[in-house]
């Protein structure tokens, strides 16, 4: 049986989840192992936070807190914000010495191979304190897409912008201090070398890729790559492994160039999780082992994942590479950006104990920015969520237990066709292929529709009550506490042999308080 590695590649440990993150990646990679799992496949699910970002350490700075303190704290805040919405990873990514040993072991494979090349790159640099600047030390304009923000990964272009290439950049740290550019030793890992490669590669997901990542992939293959740090002369973060390279002592390993070995740690702590035992965090990824990986991340982090954590396997050799990347738009709160710092945000764990889960992921899958930016509002939720789901689904409910404990009632050839479209139209959402919430809440509620139109009958209770089964089958990756209260199991099923079913009450959602 076929593995799929789904991984949501964790958020900067600097705070609390907010839904602008759960609409997106983490609400999506849940729902794909899901229904993979229900659907009989072998899946292990993993995430995570991400603790190397310099982003912990001025977000910490902000706060007046220490940035250890700060990311052992919003690790578990995220754990529980995952549970508190019903996103059950199998694995999740903490920060301890296993991690910092097993990220050093992979650049040093990578540099005892000769694919890490010594260069010398500007960055800004601030004489008063003998500091360089980069990613969130310092801020200026994207020379891509003129967008205002960091260096690293633009937000609004998914480009990757080096911290020399910012224009008119100015400290984070301290705005007074005047800023200049100095060349600096670091190693990289030369991009261009890959060009061919990752043109066939990304060639063969052109059919799968959404909008932005392919604009993305194309943008960049037309243009020389550049030397992608992968060590930086900066403080904060894992000391870099390189005792034969003097010249980047007391460097760390660049934050975001740490993408595949956070994901094979994640996929590695994912089975540890199920009572397996790889012989490495690595060992999952090899390609015999003839796992699928599948990739869900906010389209900003295209560049780290798509680009450069593809050309350091091709550079290794002998790892599987990504299947697909699904990636997500932004989601907004009152038509207005989640800002923590502006108070402008809620939280899932805060939305949470005001509502049940269920109906929060169903609402978050039906505005999910899958292609463009959406927009949360609670007064919308509220009103979305009972016309289109509460509602319908306790009609159903009722219809159908007014048959419950009667016996067995036959199932027609009609209904076993109808709940194969049911199965296929569902499966089309979820496939990690195709993968859309928006597909999948809009099936969830076509169908939902028509079973709350049903005028059932004596004579066609048993097709009803077959057809609401495999509706809340289907439906279970999103409604997940609907499910687990009626349902036996959670096994999509093979519709073509159902012959008759046995009626019983089922379960009623509860109203959003008012």
């Amino acid at each position: 049986m076929e593995r799929m590695l789904v991984i949501a590649p964790g958020p900067t440990a600097n705070g609390d989840l907010h839904l602008g993150h759960l609409a997106g990646p983490f609400l999506s990679a849940d729902v794909c192992a899901r229904f993979a799992r229900a659907a009989g496949r072998d899946v292990l699910f993993g995430t995570g936070v991400h603790f190397t970002q310099n982003y912990i350490v001025t977000t910490a700075r902000r706060l007046g807190v220490p940035p250890d303190e700060l990311r052992t704290r919003s690790a578990e805040q995220v754990e529980g914000t995952l549970a508190a919405v019903g996103i059950e990873p199998d694995g999740f990514v903490r920060f301890d010495e296993r991690y910092v040993t097993g990220v050093q072991q992979f650049f040093g494979r990578l540099h005892d191979a000769g694919k890490l090349k010594l260069r010398s790159l500007p960055f800004p640099y601030v004489a008063r304190t003998g500091e360089y600047l980069t990613d969130a030390y310092v801020r200026g304009t994207c020379p891509v897409c003129l967008s205002e923000g960091c260096a690293g990964l633009c937000e609004s272009c998914g480009h990757w912008i080096a911290s020399g290439d910012l224009l008119e950049p100015r400290s984070t740290l301290n705005p007074d201090d005047e800023v200049e550019l100095r060349e600096a030793q670091v190693l990289v890992l030369p991009l261009e070398e890959y060009r061919e490669a990752l043109t066939e590669y990304f060639a063969g997901l052109a059919g799968t890729m959404r909008p932005r990542l392919a604009r993305m992939a194309e943008e960049l293959l037309s243009r020389p790559l550049p030397d992608y740090p992968v060590t930086l002369p900066i403080a904060w973060g894992i000391p870099a492994p390189f005792p034969k390279v003097p010249e980047v002592e007391g460097q760390v390993i660049y934050a975001d160039s740490e993408v595949i070995a956070w994901s094979m740690h994640s996929s590695a702590l994912a089975a540890e999780q199920r009572g397996e035992k790889p012989a490495g965090d690595d060992a999952l990824w090899f390609a015999e082992s003839g796992a699928r990986v599948v990739y869900f991340f906010g389209s900003d982090a295209g560049f780290a994942f798509g680009l450069v954590g593809v050309a350091m396997l091709m550079a290794l050799g002998g790892y599987t590479l990504p299947a697909h990347f699904v990636t997500n738009e932004f989601y907004e709160l009152d038509n207005d950006k989640f800002s923590t710092s502006r108070g402008h945000v809620v939280t899932g764990r805060g939305l949470a104990a005001e509502v049940p889960r269920d109906l929060i992921r169903f609402y978050l899958a039906a505005t999910a920015p899958d292609f463009q930016r959406t927009n949360f509002s609670r007064a919308a939720m509220d009103k979305v969520v009972s016309a289109r789901l509460v509602a319908p689904w306790n009609r159903v409910a009722d219809k159908a237990g007014r048959f419950a404990g009667g016996g067995p009632l036959p199932v027609s050839a009609r209904s076993r066709e109808a709940a194969a479209r049911t199965v296929e139209r569902f499966s089309a959402g979820y496939d990690a292929r195709r993968f859309s919430l928006t597909d999948a809440a809009f099936t969830l509620t076509e169908q939902l529709g028509r079973l709350d139109r049903w005028e059932v009958t004596a004579a066609d209770a048993g097709d009803f009550c077959h057809e609401v089964d495999v509706f809340l089958r289907c439906a279970a990756p999103l409604l997940v506490d609907l499910a687990a209260k009626a349902l036996p199991d959670l096994a999509v099923p093979a519709v073509s042999s159902v012959t008759e079913v046995a009626p019983r009450v089922l379960p009623r959602l509860a109203e959003i308080a008012q």
